[in-house]
């Protein structure tokens, strides 16, 4: 046995499964997306070039800013940006698939819907804030914050088209103007929210009051994200 040379990791010192998925998944992304760029910039395609490098930033702000993100949540936004931002945006996908934008606004809800609850559970949660809420007004706080968020990006779409021209509204058959795109969007989003809050609500309900559920579990696995650790 040669003495200089060192002991292999032992599998305790590796990082977890979902760590070492989400690593996987987000340099697959990037790569991909470093590609597109490089051919964007050759094609003096600017804004799309401009709008990937947002993406790739978006993906490494984690890491850069060190974050300590949970990889559930970490994987679930870069995958919806990705496929939001690059597939819809910049491949055109919104375009292709008619359905692209209402299954990515639907999936938008349930998003803000989980947010929007996690939110609310860590201030009943907290000692130091003297905040506690019912399961009902909890749900209903999720609901409309995700509501809420949605109806703001829709905002911003409008924006960005009137001040440069884009067309994040998209024009649908009769409705050239966006409008008829604008309002199915918020429907979706308000279907996925309620969705979120009517389950969120039955688990708490049932659960009350010592609740055993999949929030009380992600907060205790992840102790130092809610300022625990």
């Amino acid at each position: 046995m040669n003495p200089s040379r060192s002991p292999a990791p032992s599998g305790e010192d590796r990082p977890p499964l979902s760590r070492r998925v989400q690593l996987a998944l987000i340099t697959g992304l990037q790569i991909v997306m470093v590609v597109e760029l490089v051919l964007l910039v050759f094609g003096e395609q600017w804004l799309q070039a401009f709008l990937v490098s947002g993406v790739i930033a978006a993906t490494l702000a984690p890491a850069a800013l060190k974050i300590d993100v949970p990889p559930g949540i970490q994987i679930a936004v870069v995958i919806f940006v990705f496929a939001a931002l690059f597939l819809g945006e910049v491949r055109g996908y919104y375009e292709r698939f008619w359905w692209w934008d209402l299954a990515l606004h639907g999936t938008a809800g349930l998003l803000l819907g989980i947010f929007g609850f996690l939110i609310v559970y860590m201030l009943n949660r907290s000692e130091a804030v003297d905040f506690h809420m019912r399961p009902s007004f909890l749900a209903l706080f999720a609901f409309f914050f995700a509501v809420g968020i949605g109806a703001l990006w829709e905002v911003f779409e409008f924006a960005m088209d009137q001040a440069f021209g884009l067309t994040m509204q998209k024009p649908m058959l009769g409705d050239p103007s966006g409008l008829t795109d604008t309002m199915w969007d918020i429907i979706v989003d308000t279907i996925g929210a309620a969705m979120v809050a009517l389950v969120g609500w039955y688990q708490l309900s049932r659960s009350m009051p010592t609740p055993d559920t999949w929030f009380r579990r992600f907060v205790a696995r992840h102790p130092a994200f809610f300022g625990q650790g």
